[in-house]
């Protein structure tokens, strides 16, 4: 058993030095090491330093120490427990590149142990080399070596082919290994009982069994799993956009000084002291006091409950008359483009209100600062059925349900007006001959100025009541006109009314014997007034007996102009917005005349039928006026069409049961407002047809629609005045351009 390993060492030293003496054999393995070394050989730049023997051998020294310059040494940390800044602890040296946790045990540890034996699975330790197949390997390797030492001689093809045959049976050693390493496990208890073999075999057969002494349970394979996995759907992303009106915006800008400054903590210091002050009272009447602030704060927390509820209503309503909303901005009559001067009216919202269902619509005026804002006066026109109570209701189109504002007076309300500057003051004319002013933003339960005493009011109904300019002062005031046959100016002072009458309506040479032998003038009862556009000063006045006097509130003794207007008291006057001397009047005698200021005559006349209870001109043209009669239909006129007859006539309500009673148009909208005898109130679109713009000429495209609606009107009223004889027209310009 020991001479064994002698002869191996002898072996493998016979291989080396074959291996050796191989290496050292040729010419040509030489020549090819030469010029390897050759092409190994580095090339020196220009610039490169020559340095001495001494100077290549220095030795540089270089000390690397485990401290980390880069960590901040001076941090402190605020300490909770001790009350006061400690230093930091150091950050530790060592850079953690990846952490990864394994479960892998060594084989021979104790929890390896353990986890084999609480395995149910058996199995065998792994093969030890097989050492039969590594001394056949190096016999076949001296024989190689002996063959080499006898056989020097041969040609180099031998030697080639031997150095094949070694390679083939390496392969074919190795083949054989892995068939006995796999052979090993199930052959093991076989080769133990086996009493025969060779005397070469033994001793391997030997060592196997002394490896393998008995069964072990087999080892778990951990990394042995199985990975699941499953894709959800995901639901796909969408974006949903929207674009909005952007709110109003304005810019405002002030100056701040010094003594505003304190004027306002003054203000403001006064406010504490009386907050403070109040405090400080008896508690009898700390008690009413907080019981007029509890009502107080009650009576603002309605005001806004109000508002709300009101703002909910409109987007109620809107949503509910959606369709009348979109004709009322944006229906055009397809219609009117095949019928020529003629035109209708489209019927949208109706307003009312249940307690004024039997009462008579006295007045519609729009208010000039809100356009959808108009006022509705409910009264009645029947002297002996007079109702114990009015109504003024202001409606907007955005809520047709019910009224924004609601006036309750002890009489019928018969006329108002608002005022053109503050659109928050509104004056009303009742049917006792008081007069009342409001301001909305105080609420509508009492007036803010009301006419009081025998002196200081009408001794009849007051029909139609207007605001005046303001004077020099700046005291706001109005006017109104009475069946009294007085027209009165009233004057807002701090405290009261103050009332001044500026004319007496007398007939003119209309003189009676009275029953004393004197010589009385006789009145005549005032209807209807208007105010001239353009002088403040002069003012129409309309009476019940069919005249028009002109007259002006600077002189009260004498009329400036008489006209004969019509059989029957006159309703309304109405002024032209484009020329302020045209005007047109209606009255109870079926006829509405148009008239130029100066001059007695009219220059058209209108029998509609029935008696016309209001007139109108439009805001936008010219020649176009709306008028409604007690049959209950509306006449609308555009006498640059047809001269001689309305473009539209349309019934609103019926007959015989409803008669209409007031009209009005819109300032900034083309549509119409009407009143009837039952307290209800239509709005009426009007058509393409009957709001026909002018077109300027191509030369004069430059011209406003102002400018062109007055050559217009001009053109027209050249048709029908009569001149004096012998007078002849002047060529002029109806148009310069500035």
């Amino acid at each position: 058993m020991q001479a064994a390993p002698k002869t191996k060492e002898g072996k493998h030293k016979k291989t080396r030095s074959s291996k050796l003496k191989n290496e050292g054999g040729g010419g040509g393995d030489a020549d090819d090491f030469d010029a390897w070394m050759k092409s190994r050989q580095l090339i020196k730049p220009d610039d490169q330093l020559d340095l001495t023997d001494a100077e290549l051998g220095e030795e540089v020294t270089k000390v690397l120490t485990p401290t980390n310059t880069n960590v901040i040494r001076n941090l402190v940390v605020f300490s909770f427990k001790e009350g006061e800044f400690v230093p930091a602890p150091l950050p530790g040296n060592t850079v953690t590149l990846i952490s990864f946790p394994g479960n892998s045990l060594h084989v021979d540890s104790e929890e390896a142990r353990l986890q084999i034996e609480e395995s149910d699975e058996i199995g065998y330790p792994l093969p030890m080399p097989n050492y039969s197949v590594v001394e056949q390997r190096e016999s076949i390797l001296d024989g190689e070596e002996e063959g080499e030492g006898e056989g020097e001689g041969e040609d180099d093809e031998k030697s080639e082919a031997g150095g094949k045959q070694g390679a083939a049976e390496e392969e074919e050693a190795e083949e054989e290994e892995d068939e006995e390493g796999k052979q090993t496990e199930g052959d093991q208890g076989a080769t133990e009982t086996e009493p025969g073999g060779d005397d070469e075999d033994a001793p391997a057969g030997g060592q196997q069994a002394a490896a393998a002494p008995g069964k072990k349970r087999k080892l778990i394979n951990q990394f042995n799993y199985c990975e699941r996995a499953t894709l959800t759907y995901c639901n796909p992303k969408r974006s949903v956009d929207t674009q909005t009106i952007p709110p109003p915006r304005s810019q405002f800008g002030g100056t701040v000084l010094q003594w505003i400054i304190y004027d306002s903590y003054q203000e403001d210091f006064e406010e504490q002291q009386k907050i403070s002050g109040r405090t400080s009272v008896v508690r009898g009447r700390s008690t009413k006091k907080t019981i007029k602030k509890k009502t107080a704060l009650a009576e603002m927390l309605n005001r806004k409950y109000l508002r709300c509820w009101q703002i909910l209503e409109r987007m109620i309503n809107q949503n509910i008359y959606d369709d009348i909303g979109n004709d009322y901005r944006y229906w055009e009559d397809p219609a009117d483009e095949f019928r020529e001067g003629e035109g209708n009216l489209l019927p949208l919202w109706k307003f009312q209100y249940e307690k004024t269902k039997k009462m008579n619509v006295t007045e519609i005026v729009f208010n000039p600062a809100y356009y959808d804002l108009f006022a509705v006066c409910f009264g009645s026109h029947d002297f002996l059925k007079q109702p114990n109570e009015g109504y003024l209701c202001l409606f907007t189109v955005k809520n047709p349900s019910f009224p924004d504002y609601i006036i309750q007076t002890d009489c019928g309300v018969m006329c108002c007006d608002i005022h053109p500057s503050y659109p928050f003051l509104i004056v009303l004319g009742l049917y006792d001959g008081n007069v009342c002013v409001y301001d909305l933003r105080d609420g509508c339960k009492e007036p803010m100025y009301v006419s009081r005493g025998v002196n200081c009011k009408h001794g009849e109904c007051v029909w139609q009541i207007r605001w005046g300019p303001d004077m020099s002062d700046g005291e706001i005031n109005f006017f109104s006109v009475s069946s009294d046959g007085c027209v009165f100016q009233w004057i807002l002072m701090q405290n009261k009314l103050w009332v001044t009458t500026i004319i007496t309506l007398y007939l003119e040479n209309e003189v009676a014997d009275g029953p004393d032998g004197t010589r009385v003038v006789l009145k005549t009862g005032g209807s209807c007034m208007q105010f001239h556009p353009t002088d403040n000063t002069v003012f129409l006045v309309g009476t019940e007996c069919g005249f028009i006097y002109k007259c002006s509130t600077l002189f009260s003794s004498k009329y400036l102009m008489t006209y004969n207007a019509h059989n029957m008291s006159v309703y309304r006057i109405d002024f032209n917005r484009f020329d302020s001397n045209i005007f047109v009047s209606c009255s109870g005698d079926w006829r509405v005349k148009v008239w130029e200021d100066m001059r007695p005559d009219p220059l058209f006349i209108f029998d509609l039928g029935s008696a016309v209870g209001d007139i109108k001109w439009a805001p936008y043209s010219s020649t176009v006026f709306a008028a409604v009669t007690t049959e209950g239909k509306v006449h609308v006129f555009d006498l640059n069409v047809n001269k001689y007859k309305p473009i539209c006539v349309q019934a609103v309500v019926p007959k015989r049961k409803n008669k209409l009673t007031r009209i009005a148009f819109n300032e900034k909208l083309h549509f119409i407002v009407v009143g009837d005898e039952k307290g209800v109130t239509t709005s009426l679109k009007l058509s393409p047809n009957l709001r026909v713009m002018v077109k300027p000429p191509k030369k004069q495209l430059y011209l406003d629609q102002t400018t062109l609606q007055i050559s217009k009107l001009e053109k027209l009223l050249s048709l029908v005045r009569e001149l004096p004889e012998g007078a002849v027209i002047q060529d002029t310009a109806t148009t310069v351009r500035s």
